[in-house]
């Protein structure tokens, strides 16, 4: 882009300094004029959300501040590919909304963190976010369904640890929400765990077959199976 700047203004000084960075190089022609040419830099986003997020806080407007925290979280999620970041984004968004007394809004920030956790191997962190939210949801008409979902992934965490930690695990979820001991995530749970004692690579393959069957497994259970299955020795490291 350019400009044409008078004697008056020779430094194009009437151009704003907030926004978009402003990189100019001036060639300075006859009659005391000049040409600018101007190059648009826009600042990364994490670093103006985090910005504005800061102003919100001392303003006091935190759930606007928590969904800032979420956007910069996405973008550490999906362009910059920061897993450690999004998370620490994610736990911030949470604590806002908690303090606003969010809690399902606090919950879905959580469940991020708790995803992603496993993933890198944070296994005790995940296991205690995924029971906060069952516990928080379980007593939730329109919520309880879910939280066999997160007992679930919780004891999946719990088995990739160790073996008696998951039946341990299992027993207790039964006892908090009875619910779960008739689904059919906690079944496949047992087949499995039969399936590891024994070192069959055949049944635990096969339990998961049939869940898959009618539940389909999404990526994250797939990578959480495939964790377990390969400590079972023979493992031929996948679930065909």
């Amino acid at each position: 882009m350019h400009v044409r700047c008078t004697p008056e203004q020779p430094t194009c000084s009437r151009w704003p300094r907030t926004g978009p960075l402003l990189v100019m190089r001036s060639v300075r022609g006859p009659g005391s004029t000049c040409s600018c040419r101007i190059n648009w830099t826009q600042p990364p986003a994490s670093s103006t959300q985090g910005t504005l997020t800061r102003r919100l806080i001392l303003r006091g407007r935190f759930t606007i501040a928590a969904k800032h925290h979420i956007t910069i979280a996405e973008v550490y999620e999906s362009e910059l590919v920061d897993i450690e970041k999004a998370i620490a984004h994610y736990e911030q968004a949470a604590d806002y909304y908690k303090g606003e007394e969010s809690n399902s809004s606090a919950n879905k920030c959580l469940l991020k963190v708790g995803h992603y956790s496993a993933q890198l191997e944070q296994y005790p962190k995940a296991i205690e976010i995924y029971e906060q939210v069952a516990t928080n949801t379980m007593d939730n008409p329109l919520l309880k369904y879910n939280a066999k979902e997160y007992f679930f992934k919780a004891s999946l965490c719990h088995f990739i640890v160790d073996e008696l930690n998951a039946k341990l695990a299992i027993e207790k979820y039964e006892e908090m929400f009875p619910a779960f001991a008739d689904s059919r995530e906690c079944k496949l749970l047992k087949k499995l765990l039969d399936a590891h004692e024994e070192q069959n690579c055949e049944a635990f393959t096969e339990a998961v077959k049939e869940f898959d069957s009618i539940s389909r497994l999404d990526q994250w259970l797939t990578t959480m199976l495939l964790r377990i299955k390969k400590t079972i020795q023979g493992d031929a490291g996948d679930l065909k």
